[in-house]
């Protein structure tokens, strides 16, 4: 950012500025290999399985849009009167996540959320919606997540990852969000998909809407949101205390989805 300027530069920087992300990404290189070699993605390998995982995983897929919807509040303007961006280049970012999360094509052409997308696909493989769809219906009429999470019929690996989600989307400063953002979703997302998408390699036939949900997030993060959102962290994390925060959100975002992993693995019964 130059001096007397609002504007924030996403054009890859030189130098010392790409120091602190290459630390953080060599302390978490571990970390990060662990969750993308975790055995789940070779056991979701049934019908039976799949719906299984997918009542579960859709709680992560909602969740998500925390993320991105707070880090919207902060890099765009959402109250009236209106006012114009400090941060164009960051605010453009988020915008096209929330556009393309909210209102992207189904195989039908139309708009969808991914969400939608999702629980499309989970009733055409026979997955049940009936409790996730609860736990929206009861927030809607008024019921925080968190009290709704204690009392629905969902594993503890779930109830804990969506806690910790809505505490970093809720209370945590601006960059760790993006941090989570970043190395807990975008970074990691088309990995873990691809080894689902290679496991059901007949998908298109057999369970077309999957199929598409997981193509879609492997070419959406993989060549367009994870390249811009590292982008963005880096633009939010202006100091050491910063990329301190920056380290703790993204270890805790990736040990949070093992955690989850390794449950989901104790529920389908291949743990």
């Amino acid at each position: 950012m130059s001096e007397g300027s609002d504007t924030i530069d996403l054009r890859p920087a030189a130098g010392a500025e790409h120091d602190p992300l290459e630390r953080l990404q060599e302390e978490i290189a571990l970390l990060r290999g662990r969750l993308l070699s975790h055995p789940m993605y070779r056991e979701i390998d049934t019908r039976e399985r799949l719906r299984r995982f997918m009542e579960m995983h859709v709680f992560a897929v909602w969740d998500f849009m925390s993320l991105a919807k707070r880090l919207q509040r902060e890099l765009t303007c959402t109250e009236l009167p209106w006012l114009p961006p400090r941060f164009p280049g960051p605010a453009r970012f988020i915008n096209e996540v929330v556009l393309g999360e909210e209102t992207d094509l189904g195989l039908d052409g139309q708009p969808k959320s991914h969400l939608a997308l999702y629980l499309g696909a989970m009733d055409e493989v026979g997955a049940d919606t009936g409790v996730f769809r609860t736990f929206l219906a009861r927030q809607r009429e008024g019921e925080a997540p968190g009290a709704v999470l204690r009392s629905i019929r969902v594993p503890a690996c779930v109830r804990e990852f969506v806690a910790t989600t809505l505490r970093c989307a809720l209370h945590g400063e601006p960059v760790e969000v993006a941090s989570s953002f970043f190395f807990g979703r975008e970074d990691v997302i088309p990995g873990m998909f691809e080894q689902l998408l290679r496991l059901w390699e007949r998908g298109a036939t057999e369970v077309p809407h999957f199929a598409y949900y997981l193509r879609r997030h492997i070419e959406l993060d993989g060549e367009q949101h994870g390249p811009l959102a590292k982008r963005m962290l880096v633009a939010l994390a202006s100091t050491a205390h910063c990329w301190a925060a920056a380290a703790e959100a993204a270890r805790s975002a990736i040990r949070q989805r093992i955690a989850l992993w390794d449950g989901v693995r104790r529920e389908i019964g291949t743990a």
